[in-house]
């Protein structure tokens, strides 16, 4: 490796690195030190708090985002947001993600083409034909991955409401699915577009609804074998513990079993009946579908069942529904969902009065997730300057890609998608229920450290494969070498004021446009929210 490439390295991982001592002791990150001269600075018309509030509400700044909101103010950019209308994307972009077999197929046909190639696969006999056979399965499962996770990677840079993108990432999360269990890749476009994105900024309780009807979901915890006779309590255990209620709520575990005889029945429609469309299942009574969803009465247990205090007396599908309402309704799931909801977007130990705050909001207006979102993003530590959240992966991703290119359409999105395995949070690839962690500790490792500035180099000098097709080949015109982050208006505004006294003197040390872009997006400064 040439002195460069080392030199160059040294002087963003020491930036990087020297957090490291204070996580050690404090357990927490902490961000960098902003000269005091520039606390009150104001950079036309926005103020460090105006910056470091739209860093909160989105993934990453660009200018639109800046212009947006200079014209509409706070209160209205953010009423704006929260209204939640048309998930706004260039049309190329839009094109490229109606374009995903995965996104434009219907999902019984997705399915039964999954299922079709997995028994042509295990009916090919040993030998040569079987090894191919094998080879092109592997191809045709990374495929349905990759056209996934591009989707949603897509929508999260391109995105022009930042604060619904945030919402959809952090559903995703907390109703986490894993790609890999079975056919949950098939789903997981579906999950993201079709039952996360439009309920993001809804009531919790439709949304807690939908994940429960999701194949994803029925797949990944279990319930599609969740019958009479034959129960599997995952679902109803993660269904309170990680969706809903928490640990130490006080539920217990009869409350589990309970919830448990609830959901049985609830479980997938076989593709090619699916496709059949209404003539299957209408008359039945008791029985009911929706799309892969299906309640089979035939295989619930009507018996009456005591749940969180209450009894639910044996209707079929409509407990669910009973079971459902109980669980939102508990002040334990408003107060759960609001830490949680703070933990992500203020900081790792959020104030208890803003969390009881935003609790009392959800509780008040049934669980209306646009609301809660409202109480914290208009509080106190929403618009705090010097904020203590370190970017997991996914921020650090999205927020340099948006820096970077500044809304520019990116023909090929797969290097994302690989950049954000390589950093350890791949979309849909968590393999426990839990979701990938929120607080800053999980991700400042010094591996973690090193990949980010590894990936800071390769955004920053403009010369990757996002701007190639398929086959590799250079498509339409990519930039010009490395991006002028330095002489553009983004930068100056929202960037460059809020730098501390380390970042200015180490991007002084750079040798060109490329260095100078990896020491800035491999900085504490661009690191920390």
């Amino acid at each position: 490796m040439s002195a460069t490439p080392i030199r160059r390295r040294s002087v963003a991982l020491g930036l990087l690195l020297g957090c490291l001592p204070a996580l050690a002791c404090a357990g927490q990150a902490m961000p960098p030190r902003m000269p005091s001269s520039t606390v009150t600075a104001k950079v036309d018309g926005l103020s460090l708090s105006d910056i470091a509030w739209l860093r909160r509400d989105g993934f990453g700044l660009d200018s639109a985002t800046l212009a947006r909101y200079r014209e509409l103010g706070r209160t209205r950019f953010l009423d704006e947001q929260l209204a939640g209308g048309d998930d706004a994307l260039p049309p190329q972009v839009a094109a490229q993600i109606r374009a995903f077999p995965v996104v434009s197929t219907p999902l019984p046909e997705l399915l039964a083409d999954f299922r079709s190639r997995q028994k042509q696969y295990k009916d090919t006999p040993a030998g040569p034909a079987k090894d191919m056979a094998k080879k092109a399965i592997q191809q045709y499962r990374r495929d349905l991955y990759q056209q996934a996770a591009q989707a949603e990677l897509l929508h999260a840079v391109y995105g022009g409401d930042q604060l619904k993108e945030q919402m959809v990432w952090f559903w995703l999360n907390h109703f986490s699915v894993y790609a890999d269990k079975g056919p949950v890749r098939v789903f997981a476009a579906d999950y993201e577009e079709q039952v996360i994105r439009p309920r993001a900024l809804g009531k919790f309780k439709d949304l807690v609804m939908a994940t429960l009807q999701s194949p994803a979901m029925l797949v990944f915890l279990d319930n599609v074998h969740n019958v009479k006779d034959k129960t599997n309590e995952n679902y109803a255990r993660e269904l309170m513990e990680l969706h809903t209620l928490g640990v130490g709520s006080g539920y217990t575990q009869a409350d589990v079993q309970q919830l448990m005889r609830v959901l049985t029945g609830a479980g997938l429609l076989p593709p090619k009946l699916a496709m059949r469309g209404d003539r299957f299942g209408g008359g039945r009574p008791g029985f009911v579908r929706d799309g892969l969803f299906r309640f089979n009465p035939n295989q619930h247990d009507f018996g009456d069942k005591n749940f969180l205090g209450q009894t639910i007396k044996g209707s079929g599908y409509a407990e669910i529904e009973q079971a459902v309402d109980l669980i939102v309704r508990q002040p334990a799931c408003a107060h759960f969902v609001s830490q949680q909801l703070a933990e992500y977007f203020i900081a790792d130990q959020p104030r208890p009065a803003l969390v009881d705050a935003m609790a009392h909001t959800f509780q008040r207006t049934d669980g209306d997730i646009a609301a809660v979102l409202r109480t914290m993003l208009l509080s106190k530590e929403a618009a705090a300057v010097g904020g203590h959240k370190f970017k997991d992966p996914m921020r650090f991703l999205v927020s340099a890609m948006r820096l970077t290119y500044d809304g520019q359409p990116i023909p090929n999105a797969v290097p994302l998608v690989n950049w954000l395995r390589q950093m350890g949070e791949p979309l849909y690839g968590r393999i426990t229920p839990d979701g990938w962690p929120l607080d800053s500790a999980s991700w400042t490792g010094s591996g973690q450290m090193s990949k980010r500035f590894d990936f800071a180099r390769v955004i920053g000098s403009g010369r990757n494969r996002l701007f190639a097709d398929g086959d590799m080949q250079v498509a339409n015109d990519p930039p010009p070498g490395a991006p002028d982050l330095q002489g553009s208006a983004l930068y100056r505004d929202a960037i460059a004021p809020r730098l501390s006294d380390a970042t200015r003197n180490a991007l002084v040390q750079a040798k060109s446009p490329m260095e100078w872009n990896t020491f800035l997006l491999s900085s504490p400064d661009f690191n920390y929210r």
